[in-house]
């Protein structure tokens, strides 16, 4: 049961019988396909079925039907480097891409082409400027082959391996810019020794073991990203994972029922990478969070007791939200029951875990779940995209799957045994980075909504505001916030005017530049340190200060933040003598929020394009001068480099 789990997305729902009939009806449909092709690549779907939905993609693309109606499917350019054969490859992960969001163009190489494609600047992979390449190399890429007992001699090897992979990594970078995902090797299965391969140098083992150390240690100040393959193998089995029938006839490095997982795990990484990762689980109590039905069976006779099977599978539970907390995701409560009577077991079992405190929102009443879910997310002031959703229930389940899409919503079986592990298998939580700020996540959240609780009792926005004591900090860029900035440049999509994405060693540049004005924001409050909120990136053009990147987090809206960052640009465009602000909205389909950003603060149309994209100007001298609900704090420096003729 728990390798099916993984090679059979045991997390998805199983694809529908008729799946052929709705990949053919979709062809011959005029309509937009990307939010048909979405919906078919939510299912768990086998390789075939993956093949399928790719000729689909493409057929879709080559018709010029649109892949970004309700359901979008975001544009993205992946370049594939392996040592295997990548046509199969590639069509797995274009189909497990829209899965996650995104309408993937994938640019492959020669077969075992690795160092040529990457060192040549007018290889067919950098001509494509892909935002984003993945070195799909297995053990056999690599100068790596068994000695053992030969401990110097190993540690030679691995160094020269690893510096392979830094050969190719630097040249794709230097040639078209792209983040890399690097993997670990899977060793293979065979031993030589037996139980003593693990304590000798230079078996498939050690070497193994020893370059992805290295590897994982060598990403430490990199922008780029990694991928563990070799867990992803000993989860499911390493004989499992390599077919040496498959890789001998295809020159495919892992089994044809791993390739699905293969791909998942992939596009996981780059959703994360993009933001998509979730950052909220909300909680079903009756036989999820417990075992029984609390309004029946009252609080003495629930089970979370250790000791009793079905109690422990679901403490379990309690212990794997608990352990999501504590790296950052925010908990929630969505259950259909009296509120006294659920909150009952939080406040005085014995044996719970979780307690009150743990919970953000506590959603308790008899309402559908996909409108508690909908009022949870803006209580957390968070996208829908954001939320998970863990239940027994499988009508439930349905339910939030029909009517909030973009929620992830794993699909449990009858095991209560199996429920944390199927959460954590879907890959809901997956994380490129993690910072201190993601670790105090939660607690910022927890208080974002104990500050809307308080908003709707203040009822006098300007005294609550006022109440809640704020303390605004403008930074410029510098090296202890650089992976932080990259990360909120990264993941930020409702409130970001262009949606730019920029790696750390973009921020470093921004940094150094004496023509661009870099800002760092964060912001403190009466209920806690909010930590870094919002990025800004202007650069000077002639007599313009054209603002780059602008975004926040959705979570301090509302609390004039953005006032005081344009007061700031306007008093730094005056200090240099720019005449004009240029600010710049490019619609994406979740950054529509901020659609009129620019002309709610006075700003005036200079032009618009075809696809919704628009330019805005303000004079500086005009910018808001509104007294604000909080005290700045800047640390910028004063200019050093004017206009010329200033």
């Amino acid at each position: 049961m728990s390798a099916s789990l993984y090679l059979e997305l045991g997390w998805l729902p199983p694809a529908p019988d008729d799946f052929t009939q709705r990949c053919r009806a979709i062809a011959t449909s005029t309509e937009p396909a990307g939010a048909q092709i979405a919906a078919l690549a939510r299912y768990a779907l086998d390789s075939s079925q993956l093949n399928r939905l790719a000729a689909l993609i493409a057929s879709a693309r080559e018709s010029g039907r649109s892949l970004e109606p309700l359901a979008p499917l975001t544009p993205l350019t992946l370049g594939l480097v392996c040592n295997a054969t990548s046509d199969t490859l590639r069509a797995a992960l274009v189909a497990s891409a829209a899965r996650h969001g995104f309408a993937l163009d994938c640019v492959g190489t020669g077969y075992n082409q690795v160092v040529q494609d990457a060192l040549s600047a007018d290889s067919a992979l950098n001509r494509a400027r892909p935002e984003i390449v993945l070195l799909a190399l297995d053990h056999r890429a690599l100068p790596l082959q068994p000695m053992p007992g030969n401990e110097a001699a190993s540690a030679q090897m691995i160094e020269e391996a690893a510096q392979h992979v830094d050969l190719v990594v630097r040249g794709i970078r230097q040639n078209s810019g792209a983040v890399c995902i690097v993997q670990t090797l899977a060793r293979p299965p065979e031993t030589l020794f037996g139980s003593l391969d693990y304590r000798t140098a230079g078996t498939w083992r050690t070497l193994c073991e020893g370059f992805n150390r290295r590897l994982a240690d060598g990403l430490d100040k990199s922008p780029n990203l990694l991928l563990d393959v070799a867990g992803i193998a000993e989860t499911v089995g390493l004989a499992t994972w390599h077919d040496p029938a498959m890789w001998n006839l295809a020159k495919l490095p892992f089994s044809d029922d791993a390739l699905p997982l293969y791909a998942d795990h992939v596009c996981r990484v780059i959703a994360a990478w993009r933001g998509k990762s979730r950052r909220c689980l909300i909680l079903d109590l009756d036989n999820t969070v417990w075992g029984g039905v609390i309004g029946d069976d009252g609080l003495d006779n629930i089970r979370i007791a250790e000791g009793d099977a079905v109690g422990e599978a679901h403490r379990s539970v309690q212990a794997a939200a608990l352990a999501l907390r504590e790296r950052g995701v925010v908990l929630a409560v969505s259950s259909k029951n009296d509120d006294e009577v659920a909150r009952g077991p939080f406040r005085e079992h014995p044996e719970m875990l979780l307690r009150e405190e743990h919970i953000a929102v506590f959603q308790a009443n008899w309402q559908d779940k996909a409108s508690n879910i909908t009022a949870i997310a803006e209580n957390l002031a968070l996208g829908l995209e954001s939320m998970a959703f863990l239940d027994d229930n499988p009508a439930e389940r349905g339910l939030v799957r029909e009517f909030t899409s973009q929620v992830c919503v794993p699909e449990v079986g009858d095991d209560p045994a199996l429920y944390a592990r199927t959460l954590f298998a879907s890959g809901a939580f997956e994380a490129t980075l993690y910072s201190d700020e993601d670790r105090a996540r939660a607690g910022f959240y927890q208080a974002n909504a104990r500050r809307v609780a308080l908003q709707q009792q203040a009822g006098d926005l300007a005294a609550y505001l006022r109440s809640l004591d704020m303390e605004l900090t403008f930074k410029p860029f510098d090296a202890p916030g650089r992976a932080r900035i990259a990360q909120l440049i990264g993941k930020s999509n409702q409130f970001n005017l262009t949606t730019r994405r920029y790696s750390e060693a973009d921020v470093e540049a921004f940094e150094n530049a004496a023509d661009c004005l870099t800002l760092q924001v964060r912001l403190k409050d009466v209920f806690a340190d909010n930590g870094m909120i919002s990025v800004i990136v202007a650069r000077l053009r002639e007599d313009a200060l054209e603002i780059d990147t602008w975004l926040m987090s959705c979570r301090v809206l509302g609390r004039k933040v953005e006032h005081a960052v344009l007061q700031k640009l306007c008093a730094y465009a005056q200090a240099v003598g720019a005449r004009t602000i240029v600010g710049e909205y490019r619609p994406m389909a979740r950054n529509r929020m901020v659609e009129q950003h620019y002309a709610n603060f006075g700003f005036a149309l200079r032009e618009r394009d075809a696809d919704g994209r628009t330019v805005w100007t303000l004079d500086p001298a005009h910018g808001p001068e509104e007294a604000l609900p909080m005290r700045i704090v800047d640390l910028t420096a004063t200019p050093v480099q004017a206009l010329d003729g200033v």
